[in-house]
């Protein structure tokens, strides 16, 4: 028999009215002669709790590694400013979350949550450069034990369709690599910002598909 996989606990208010919606309108379909679409009420049930699933993963054993921060589909990688919480240069690495994807968010590497700003926004498609200037976020930064990344920063970006950002954490917090830390709901995008002086080796390029907690997106020396 097949091991289902839980829920998680931030999908509990959506789940809800879904399965409330989908037994009215099957009430209401079956009260009209039309018994035969109640069909299509309880797909969408079964997509909604499809969305909010939060499947086990496996942490790398890897001290050097900097772990996905999200399942989707990588979209960028490039250097650039990162002013407010590493202070200069910066390796990006952005993830799109389509909403097929598992949105549960996790930590790319162990550390103590220093830095949370939650910034409101506009909501571009989240696969836009726009998005990720413009659009809602919330960033995490993690002071870390590494001598050549002290600090990692996480950023949780809703897109077109999310409007809602979950954070679990509080600052002061410690993590570990792969711990759960939030999610965005409903199509989003994530992105990991890494000090250019680092060093660290990527191992994904634009394309590839990445799971969080699980692929390893790059190494530190």
């Amino acid at each position: 028999m097949p091991k289902l996989v839980p829920l998680t606990r931030h999908g509990r208010r959506e789940i809800g009215l879904a399965l409330v919606a989908a037994a009215a309108l099957c009430a209401l379909l079956v009260a009209v002669g039309l018994a035969w679409l109640c069909v299509l009420p309880f797909v969408l049930l079964a997509w909604v709790l499809y969305f909010f699933r939060d499947p086990t993963r496996r942490i790398p054993d890897n001290p050097r590694a900097l772990l996905s921060p999200a399942d989707g589909r990588v979209t960028e990688v490039r250097t650039l400013d990162e002013p407010d919480f590493l202070g200069g240069k910066a390796l990006r690495i952005g993830i799109f979350m389509s909403i097929f994807d598992a949105h549960i968010n996790r930590a790319p590497f162990a550390g103590t949550v220093q830095y949370l700003r939650y910034t409101p926004g506009r909501f571009h498609d989240a696969r836009t450069q726009a998005s990720s200037e413009e659009n809602e976020a919330n960033a995490i930064g993690l002071a870390t034990d590494h001598p050549k990344a002290p600090r990692i920063l996480v950023k949780q970006i809703a897109g077109y369709i999310a409007r809602r950002i979950v954070c679990t954490l509080e600052e002061g917090d410690h993590v570990d690599a792969g711990q759960r830390l939030g999610m965005v709901k409903f199509g989003s995008r994530a992105e990991l910002y890494v000090p250019q002086d680092a060093g660290c080796s990527v191992r994904v390029k634009v394309g590839d598909h990445v799971a969080a907690g699980t692929t390893i997106l790059a190494e530190l020396p």
